[in-house]
């Protein structure tokens, strides 16, 4: 949930969005078709954007969904973007694509989290890497930061913890500089502060095959005694005219090399 004040000013507001993308007045002005002194009025208050002129400004400087309706609420117009409930029957259409593009990825772990990294839809692939995490974190709502974090949860079996720990909080922390969420940065210093697995402290395990992925930073893991590398990718949809839709994330492990898809794929024969 985002939080905004209300007496802040859509100007100030805009500055502070501008400002963060490091863009100058002059730069999104003509990106608007605009003029910097308009911007410079915005900003200061001397001049009240219209409803249109919010909505191509939060554009050009890709504010997150749910802060354009915040944008709209602070100028004084009503927001533009619904938040439909994933279970809404209006969803179906969207619930059946995500289902079935999870299911083709089989045996490959697969899941949908939302912008508080609550898992949403996984598939079998994810449910089996599952395996010895404890019950409470398996408990619902299941959290993707906490299972893979937590000390009771898929972090024991992850052989380059340290690393993969880190890019994960800069992930989050890049996430709460974009949006206003007391609920994400309290799940931040929460995952933040688990304590380390004994043996995770160090430099990472040299025996993980990471070389073999020059292009991107594996996930190295254990599973069933044997040592698995995937490579993460996260897809979001285009253009989303819904602060759920826009806020929800696919992710996918693919196997980094094929010893690691010949051992997925034996799961399930």
């Amino acid at each position: 949930m985002t939080t905004v004040a209300l007496d802040t000013g859509v100007g100030p507001l805009l500055r502070s969005w501008r400002e963060r993308r490091r863009i100058s007045q002059l730069e999104l002005a003509l990106r608007a078709d605009s003029s910097a002194r308009h911007i410079s009025f915005i900003e200061t208050g001397r001049s009240r954007p219209s409803e249109e002129m919010v909505l191509r400004l939060a554009g050009h400087l890709d504010v997150p969904v749910r802060e354009r309706n915040a944008l709209l609420v602070v100028a004084g117009y009503a927001p533009r973007f619904t938040e439909t409930a994933l279970d809404d029957p209006a969803m179906g259409a969207l619930r059946e694509g995500m289902e079935r593009l999870l299911q083709g990825y089989d045996p490959y772990p697969a899941f949908v989290v939302d912008g508080l990294y609550t898992v949403v839809a996984a598939n079998q692939g994810m449910t089996r890497m599952l395996d010895g995490v404890a019950e409470h974190l398996l408990a619902p709502p299941l959290n993707a930061m906490r299972l893979t974090l937590h000390p009771e949860g898929l972090a024991p079996r992850i052989r380059n913890l340290r690393e993969w720990r880190a890019d994960l909080l800069a992930q989050m922390e890049r996430q709460i500089a974009l949006v206003r969420s007391a609920e994400l940065r309290a799940l931040y210093e929460e995952v933040a502060g688990y304590p380390v697995p004994a043996g995770a402290e160090g430099e990472a395990d040299r025996s993980a095959p990471s070389s073999s992925v020059p292009f991107a930073l594996p996930l190295v893991i254990e599973h069933g005694g044997q040592v698995l590398s995937f490579v993460a990718s996260i897809a979001t949809f285009n253009t989303p005219m819904d602060v759920t839709v826009a806020e929800l994330a696919i992710e996918t492990l693919l196997p980094a090399d094929a010893a690691t898809a010949a051992y997925l794929r034996s799961l399930i024969h």
